[in-house]
């Protein structure tokens, strides 16, 4: 694979730019062709079926392809924070992660970077990387470029965020996600059949996702009718054939930037209610998925606790209990 390639004239993500990110000029996702990483830890505070017992192995990449005016990442996702790394460098990352005890190797926010991504889990794979590789992603991603991870990538974590265009476009200055966000979740689920286990360790047992898809979705305060479609397309077209995820801890993020970026992302921020979810949507929330009867679903229990929000330039970006940091920028 020639990855140069895919970053001359960037058609990668459903923005197709068109920039030359090989000569260094960067796209809406904020980064040239050199893959950029901010932190590689064990994260424990993903779903059950991939943090099991011993964490997630997560590795942050800089850049995004939607760039949420709400985003809890925003620092590496749209602030630029991260390093760079050689093919060599992820594919050492990884192994690192694995003799840590990593269940998988989680990926996130990759989508712009996808030619990059699928060279260094090759060189892993060759080096002996043996755990299941997740996609951690906004769901926002061409097909044709997802295309490049089979074979590589065995679980698919991506968002369904809104089915509303009017939303996606003050949100993400994105219409067209709901279309692209449902074409992505359906080639993942068909390329991915799902696949749980039983894993055993010191006389517990627990649950394994070893393929397959969990689809997310983060219920955003004010905007339950939106939630209630995503929640009717999912059960129509991926109960049974994905585990949902449905996740209430939308947090206001205390974002520290100039003046005019502040200003600029307050305005989209007011096409939703910045603030925690309240004990009556979460209890809206439990009657909608329990009318639903999904085959297999997370819901997150309620909590007015903020001191899980990551901060990027610490040396432990999350609290002590959520994550083990192994390598990081």
């Amino acid at each position: 694979m020639n990855v140069q390639e895919y970053y001359k004239q960037c058609s990668q993500c459903p923005r197709a730019c068109g920039v030359d990110r090989s000569a260094g000029q960067k796209g809406f996702c904020g980064e040239d062709s050199r893959l950029r990483a901010a932190v590689a830890c064990l994260h424990f505070g993903e779903e059950p079926f991939v943090t099991v017992f011993g964490g997630s192995g997560t590795i942050f990449i800089s850049g995004c392809t939607l760039a949420c005016v709400f985003c809890q990442n925003y620092q590496i996702s749209q602030k630029g924070y991260g390093k760079e790394i050689s093919c060599d460098e992820f594919a050492a990352i990884c192994l690192d992660l694995q003799k840590a005890g990593a269940e998988n190797i989680n990926i996130v926010t990759g989508s712009h970077h996808i030619p990059a991504i699928a060279q260094g889990l090759k060189a892993a794979r060759d080096l002996g990387l043996s755990i299941p590789v997740c996609w951690n992603s906004s769901g926002y991603e061409s097909v044709e470029t997802l295309e490049l991870l089979r074979g590589l990538v065995d679980i698919w974590l991506p968002d369904i965020k809104t089915l509303s265009a009017p939303l996606s476009k003050k949100l993400f200055n994105a219409a067209d996600y709901p279309a692209v966000a449902k074409e992505a979740l359906l080639w993942m689920a068909k390329t991915s059949p799902l696949k749980i286990v039983t894993v055993k360790k010191d006389g517990q047992e627990r649950e394994k996702i070893m393929s397959g898809v969990i689809a997310r979705h983060l219920f955003l305060p004010g905007h339950f009718e939106e939630s209630a479609d995503v929640l009717d397309w999912l059960k129509k077209n991926l109960d049974g054939r994905a585990v949902i995820s449905l996740m209430s801890q939308y947090t206001p993020v205390p974002f520290k930037e100039d003046a005019e970026a502040l200003q600029k992302r307050k305005a989209a921020l007011s096409a939703l209610q910045n603030r925690l979810v309240s004990e009556q949507e979460d209890a809206d929330l439990r009657d909608l998925i329990e009318a639903y009867d999904f085959e297999t679903l997370f819901y997150q229990e309620l909590s007015s606790d903020t001191s899980w929000l990551p901060d990027f330039t610490k040396p432990q970006p999350f609290g002590n209990k959520l994550a083990k940091v192994i390598w990081r920028a």
